[in-house]
Order: structure tokens, then C-alpha cells, then sequence
């Protein structure tokens, strides 16, 4: 499943721009099997990113299982493609991935994002409510609030 900062590309309409492309898996794959079918694409092991020399994105598989912050992932989003279909998190869910970065690393640029996908979709706000507090950045996220709704449907 498609995660990171290529989530916030694609519902941002490239309002911001990924260079890399991060793939959680989600079934029983291993690491051999993944390893090999990117170097049957033609692409080549540097270190945790996969690099093609015709495409400019890099190509990393974090370790799951798929969460954000302290909870796990249960629902995602289908985008059919020329290809196949590609799942990647829900809007929402791209909101919260962002606002972990931005509440455990103090990355501003995440916050930002969050506010691109806020902008561009419906957010279902009770929910990071909810798990806000789980991350326990309750009060953080009523901070936040305003910023983030006030770009809603902008």
C-alpha cells in the first residue's frame, strides 16, 4: 500500500511533489521476493531505496505493518490505473500520517502537507480528534484545528 509523502502528491494534485515512492507491505512477502521482482522491473538495490536509471522516483518498502502513529491501518483507498489498481491511504488517514511526522518530529513541512490534502478533500475531523488523543496530542491538534478546517474545500 502506497504511504508517505506520494499520498499527499497524488490528493494534493502534485500541489507538493514526492520524490520517492513508499510501499508498506501488506500480505506475507519477503524481502528476497520483493528484492527480486524490483530487480526483474529493472531497478537496483541502494541500500532501503530501489533506484531506476529511466525513472527518477526512488522506490522504498518500509517495514509494517501499515499504522500511523501508534494504530494500525484498517481501511485504505483503491485509484484504478492503465496498470492495475493502487491502494494507498485514505485522505484522512494522509492527514494523520502527516500530523504524526509533525506532533513526534516537529516537522512543519508535514503539517503543510496536511493542509494541501485538507484543501483538496473532505477530512473526517472526528476521527483525528480521536486520534490525536491517542497520540496523545489532544490539545496539539485543537491548535491545529483552525488552520486545517479553514482550508477545507479551498
Amino acid at each position: 500500500m502506497l504511504s508517505g509523502g506520494s499520498c499527499v502528491s497524488i490528493y494534493s494534485e502534485d500541489k507538493y511533489v514526492s520524490m520517492d515512492l513508499d510501499f508498506i507491505e501488506t500480505g506475507v512477502s519477503s524481502r528476497a521476493k520483493v528484492t527480486m521482482c524490483m530487480e526483474n522491473l529493472g531497478f537496483v538495490q541502494d541500500h532501503r531505496y530501489f533506484k531506476h536509471p529511466e525513472v527518477e522516483l526512488l522506490v522504498e518498502f518500509p517495514a509494517g505493518p501499515l499504522g500511523i502513529g501508534n494504530e494500525p491501518i484498517t481501511q485504505f483507498n483503491e485509484i484504478p490505473t492503465a496498470v492495475g489498481v493502487l491502494r494507498l491511504l485514505t485522505p484522512t488517514d494522509c492527514v494523520k500520517d502527516r500530523l504524526a511526522w509533525f506532533y513526534h518530529a516537529g516537522d512543519t513541512e508535514c503539517l503543510e502537507q496536511a493542509c494541501l490534502v485538507a484543501r483538496k478533500h473532505v477530512i473526517d475531523f472526528d476521527e483525528i480528534v480521536r486520534w490525536s488523543a491517542g497520540e496523545g496530542k489532544a490539545e496539539e491538534f485543537e491548535k491545529l484545528k483552525r488552520s486545517l478546517i479553514s482550508t477545507q474545500g479551498n
